[in-house]
Order: structure tokens, then sequence, then C-alpha cells
């Protein structure tokens, strides 16, 4: 036990030794390497010194050669400006000795104007006294006074102007009169060469050719059944008669005489004819004619450039492509219209979307006139107002014909590309024979009326020339002539577009220079 203790001692004792001898020598240690650490910073701080009074000394060297260098270039600027002012100093000086001798020279003209303006003042003077001395001459010579003679003067004048304004006013009415003439036939002969639509389109076919005799008894069928199922599904009348291999189709609906045609087409080229196979072809025929027509109204919408048309405004500008008019298409008569209508209106600076609208519907009508009662015209009004169209298209599709009186210029335009369409030559198909007593029935209504000599019908019909009595119609009278034909011709006889009515009546006028 007692070792134990002593042992413990003993290393205690050991320890704090240890520690005391360990304390000392790093005491030791530490003040030798803060000495070191401060001779070291001692160093650096005095390199640092050096350094920065080097680079001071450097400094300030660089900035007197800045400096120096700085002046040199200010006093070369200096030299440089005043040789400038120098120069611009003499330049001035100069300039002023000009200027000068400028007016020097200025002074010298006034003062020989001044001379010459008093030698005028004087010659002036004496042409005035000179003048009076004349008029008092003249005066005395002629017996009149100066008023009195220009009062005399002014009349002769006056008079001579008059005849003279006269005759430039008659110049001039006749000037505009042919100008606007020849203006006019200008817009209306580009018109017609600008537009390609066509003059005269196929009239729908009433005719179906049969393969032979035979199928006329399969068509007939049996008690003539089959024909009635026909008839009765498309309101159309087959005459079958001795013409050879051909059924005609006669009804005054175009629309139901082409779904007619083309079932009876179809049912012939089938074979197989029975009242319901033809019920069966009848609604497949109006399916494909019906889509026939959409698509005719849509591609003449496209051709003349007019869109956003009603659905069902399409479809009845559809319908007219089995409308004819005197042999003419009515649908294919429309394009052209609208065409016409356009390029004049574009020409005369005037609304061309309007014009080529009011074109393309003005015989919307004609689509179904067959169906109600009633004018083309009228109809056209009402289907045009039922689907909204703007009001004044309907006003220039009303006074296409004269019904109503036009309310716009584009309404004047659609009237006269109406007229172009329809009177021009081989634009309606006529037989000879109604053509020839067309004719003469014009020149038989002219010569009925009092005062007539002669008439004769020229250009197609499109113009009567009547030679007037000369002792019974004046010249004063001749208007009222015209009219009384014109109208007696509107009541009396039918014909498309317009004709003119000219009336010749012989005066001469003599006079002799003397």
């Amino acid at each position: 036990m007692t070792d134990t203790v002593l042992a413990i001692i003993v290393g205690i004792i050991c320890l704090v030794i240890g520690i005391l001898a360990g304390y000392i020598i790093r005491k030791t240690l530490g003040e030798k390497t803060i000495g070191g650490a401060e001779q070291t910073a001692k160093n650096l701080i005095l390199d640092a010194e050096n350094k920065a009074e080097n680079i001071k000394k450097e400094i300030a060297l660089k900035a007197k050669e800045d400096a120096l260098k700085y002046k040199d270039e200010a006093e070369k600027e200096i030299k440089s400006r005043r040789n400038e002012l120098s120069k611009t100093e003499n330049r001035l000086n100069q300039k002023e000795e000009s200027i000068d001798k400028k007016l020097d020279n200025i002074e010298r003209k006034e003062q020989s104007i001044t001379a010459k303006e008093q030698n005028i003042t004087r010659k002036q003077k004496d042409l005035d006294e000179l003048h009076q001395k004349q008029v008092a001459e003249l005066e005395k010579i002629s017996g009149y006074t100066r008023d009195e003679a220009k009062e005399i003067l002014l009349q002769q004048v006056e008079s001579e102007i008059r005849v003279e304004a006269s005759q430039l006013i008659r110049d001039i009415e006749s000037e505009a009169k042919d100008e606007a003439e020849k203006r006019a036939k200008e817009i209306i002969v580009g018109a017609i060469q600008r537009c390609a639509a066509d003059h005269v389109a196929e009239s729908t076919v009433s005719v179906v050719n049969l393969p032979n005799e035979e199928m006329k008894g399969r068509i007939i069928g049996r008690e003539g059944r089959n024909i009635r199922a026909i008839e009765n599904a498309t309101g159309i009348e087959l005459i079958i008669d001795d013409t050879p291999e051909a059924v005609i189709l006669s009804g005054f609906d175009p629309v139901r005489r082409e779904i007619a045609r083309i079932a009876l087409e179809k049912l012939i080229v089938d074979g197989r004819i029975h009242p319901a196979r033809i019920e069966e072809t009848v609604k497949k025929a109006e399916k494909e004619v019906n889509a026939s027509i959409k698509e005719a109204g849509e591609q003449t919408m496209y051709n003349v450039g007019i869109h956003n048309l009603h659905p069902e405004l399409v479809k009845l500008l559809g319908r007219l492509k089995y409308r004819t008019s005197y042999g003419q298409n009515v649908l294919k008569h429309s394009e052209e219209v609208s065409h016409l209508a356009g390029l004049m209106a574009g020409e005369l600076g005037m609304d061309t979307r309007l014009a080529k609208r009011a074109g393309l519907l003005h015989d919307i009508g004609k689509a179904i006139d067959h169906d109600k009662e009633g004018t083309h015209v009228d109809l056209g009004i009402e289907v045009l107002k039922k689907y909204k169209e703007n009001q004044n298209v309907i006003d220039a599709m009303a006074a296409h014909h004269g019904d109503y009186e036009p309310k716009s210029l584009e309404a004047v335009l659609i009237a006269a590309a109406d007229a172009l369409s329809a009177a021009r030559p081989g634009a309606r198909r006529e037989t000879l024979e109604t053509y020839v007593k067309r004719l003469q029935q014009l020149e038989e209504i002219a010569n009925n009326i009092p005062g007539v000599d002669k008439s004769f019908a020229i250009q197609a019909g499109r113009e009567i020339r009547v030679i007037a009595q000369p002792d019974k119609i004046s010249d004063a009278e001749m208007p009222m002539l015209a009219r009384e034909i014109a109208k007696k011709v509107e009541d009396e006889l039918d014909y498309p577009g317009q004709i003119k009515v000219n009336i010749v009546r012989e005066t001469r006028a003599v006079d002799y220079a003397k």
C-alpha cells in the first residue's frame, strides 16, 4: 500500500516537473519566434517604403514629361490658330475693299438712273401735252366728245363680242357633247372588249334520244304506268310521237325539265324501267341537279369576284343555269352584266363592288317566275328583301327595266349593261321570220304617225331612221315626234334591249357675204 502511494506521488511529481519544463521550453521558443517575425515585418515595411518611394519618383517624372508634351501641343495649336486668324483677317480686308468699290459703282449708277428718270418724266409730260392736243383736234374734227366716242366704240365692241360669244358657246356645247359621246363609247367598247363572258349559251335540252324504237314502249309501260309514274314524279309531260328515236320533254319549269331529262337518260341506260325504279332514279336526279345548281351559283360568284351572298341566293342564282331568254342563258347573261357594269363603274370612278353585285342579281327573279305570279323585277325585289340584301343593290336591280326610277348612278349602269348584253348581235337568237316581221312592224308603226314621210329600220332593228315631212313638222316639233314614235313602239312591239328613234328633217340656211 505504501509502495503504491509512493509511486503515485513520484508520478505526480514527475508530471509537475514535466509540465514546468514544457512551459519553460515553449516560452523560450515563442519569444524567439516573435522576435523573428517582428524583424521580418520590419524588413518588409522597409522594402515597401523603398518601392513606394521609387514609384512616386517615376510617377512624378512621367507627369513632368506629359506636362511638357501637352504644353508643346498647346503651343503648336495656338500658333496654328493665330495663322488662320491672320489669313481670315486678310480675306476680310480684301472683301471690304471690294465692297467699297461696288458701293462706289452703285452710287454712280444711281446718279445715272436718276438723270434718266428726270429725262423720261420730261418726255412723258411732253407726250401727255401732245396727246391732249391730238384728242382736242380729233374731237373738233369728228364732232364727238371723248365720252361720246368711247360709248360708241363700246357699243360696237359689245355687239361683236355677243356674236362671237354666242358662236363660242355653241361650239363649246357641240364639242362637249361630242366629247361626252366619244368618252361614253370608249367606256362601253372597252368594257365589252374586256368582258370574256359568252354571248349565247346552250339552252336546256328538252329532247332525249333513244337507242331504238322499242325503248318507247318500255318507257310507256303496261297500260301507260311507267310514263305516268315519270310525269307524276317530275311534273313534266313526256311527248312520245312519231319522231324517230326521241322523246320530247314539255314543261315550263326548266329545273324540273332537267331533272326529268337526267332521270330518263339514267333509266334508259339502266334498262330497268318500272314505277319503283323511276321514283328512286328521280330522287337521285334531283340530288344531282341540286348539287349542280349550287356548284353553278358558287362558280359564278367566283368568276365575278362577289362573296358573302346568302346561301339561298346562291341556289337561286344557280337555277338560272337552266333558264333561257330568247335562247340566251340567263346565268351567263347575269355574269356578263356583272362584268360589264363593274368595268364601266371602274372607268367612271363609281362603286365597282355595288355595280357588279347588282348586275349579278338583276335577273334573280327569273329563277322563281315559273312558281310565283308577278314580273321578275318584283319577284327579285321580294327575294332580295327576304334574304336581307343591301338596299342599294335592291334599288339598282329594280330599275334595270325602267319599272322603278334609278336612285343611283350604279342603277343606270346596270340598265345599260343589261341592254348591252341582250341587244348586241348574236346575243339572242331569233328565227328569220320573227326578225323580219319585227322590222316590218317597226317601220309600219313609224309610217302611221302623221308627219312621217318614210322610215327605215336599221342596225338589226336597234334603230329606226325616220324622214319627217318638212312642210308639216318644224325643227321645234321634232323632239315631240321622236317621243311619240318611241312611246308607240314601246306599247305595240316586244323586243330585247332598246331601239333608237332618229328623226331627220331637211333644213337649209342661206346667206351671202357682201
